[in-house]
């Protein structure tokens, strides 16, 4: 039989077209550079520079860059690098900002169940008993019904930097009883202020970087902002020279981690995981080493002469006292406020007797070893 083409003829064309294929697959395909593109969100805190909850953000951050590899970064910004602080949540709901590091409670305002979904005494709950009650007994859920239905807002929030708990803060005079502090005007944020000022303080919500300025011009006459070691970085105790611990304002209190919800939609699924699973990680992480940093600042104040002095219990129950009476009025006139705070009661009225009556007291086996060594007195 006569061949219509050599052999090796054939062979050469069967060569081309395979690399001409080739070729053409090759360019048809995303490169693996391309294909993994990371994906690039802007977020603003609320935070100045270097305070805790600056630090606490920017764990986030790394924790979430390092666990998708390097798919998801996201570059931040200092409070008012793009929009005030308090007008972070609104920002990112507009979409002028991809996500926020901030808190609800700065936002009160617009809703006061964000009180009991952040912050304040929450029925003997500890910050672990909060992360229970936030992952376990429906506290993120409300959190996304108190944005998405009640604000009708764009975003999705995850609770992610614990601070606290908080001292009741710092004096230029010494405070001895509730008589010595009324009339004075005090920095405090949320739940605090507005109890402080049932008590006949005169309270006043600024941002950190807003408190010493504040204080060196005579426009308060006391603040309290995080603990020793913020505080310091800041330098209230450059002007005040008492600070009293421990605070019933805040002893829990948990930041936010807020998305524009549409970026969050565009995640695939994998990503929204590493995002949840870096939020769990990261609250720990943080807790733990916001407890060695305060417990270095104070004993560094102490040793600068600055009197580190035990809150009353007395004047901490009458702030306990003002707090259920605020609490009760929020709960009657708001049905979602009265929601929020029976998911609570509810989670709280299992965990904390367990605690209370299972696990030993935290002074009991303390106290055996370090007795001689508190130095609140």
């Amino acid at each position: 039989m006569r061949r219509l083409i050599p052999l090796r003829s054939a062979i050469v064309v069967v060569l081309v077209v395979a690399f001409v294929a080739f070729l053409a697959g090759s360019y048809s395909m995303p490169t693996q550079a391309t294909a993994q593109a990371p994906i690039r969100w802007k977020m603003q805190t609320a935070w100045p520079l270097g305070v805790f909850p600056d630090d606490a953000a920017k764990l986030l951050v790394a924790t979430i860059d390092k666990t998708s590899g390097g798919r998801l970064k996201i570059e931040v910004s200092p409070a008012g690098a793009v929009v005030p602080p308090f007008e972070i949540q609104d920002a990112v709901s507009r979409g002028v900002l991809d996500a926020g590091h901030t808190t609800p409670g700065y936002i009160i305002g617009k809703l006061m169940a964000f009180i009991p979904l952040t912050h304040g005494p929450l029925y003997g709950m500890d910050f672990i008993d909060y992360y229970g009650w936030y992952w376990e007994g429906g506290g993120h859920e409300l959190l996304q019904e108190a944005y998405q239905q009640k604000l009708k807002m764009n975003v999705i929030s995850f609770q992610v930097h614990p601070e606290g708990p908080q001292a009741m803060g710092w004096f230029k005079k010494e405070i001895r009883s509730l008589s010595d502090i009324k009339g004075q005007r005090y920095r405090i944020y949320g739940i605090g202020a507005e109890t402080y000022s049932k008590l006949g303080i005169a309270t006043v919500t600024l941002a950190g970087g807003e408190i010493v300025p504040a204080l060196e011009r005579g426009a308060i006459d006391g603040a309290e902002w995080v603990n020793c070691s913020d505080d310091k970085i800041l330098g209230i105790d450059k002007i005040a020279k008492y600070h009293y611990a421990p605070g019933m304002h805040e002893p829990v209190t948990v930041g936010e981690f807020i998305i524009n919800k549409a970026k969050w939609d565009g995640l695939p699924a994998d990503l929204k995981e590493v995002v949840k699973t870096s939020v769990q990680a990261s609250y720990w992480n943080h807790f733990v080493r916001f407890q060695e940093k305060t417990a270095k600042a104070c004993q560094e104040l102490l040793a600068s002469g600055v009197k580190i002095i035990k809150t009353t219990d007395e004047l901490n129950k009458q702030f306990l006292r003002a707090y259920d009476e605020i609490q009760a009025t929020n709960i009657a006139k708001d049905e979602f406020y009265r929601k929020v705070v029976d998911s609570q009661k509810k989670y709280s009225s299992l965990v904390v007797p367990y605690r209370l009556s299972y696990w030993p007291n935290y002074n009991f086996i303390a106290e055996h070893y370090y007795k001689d060594k508190i130095w609140l007195k």
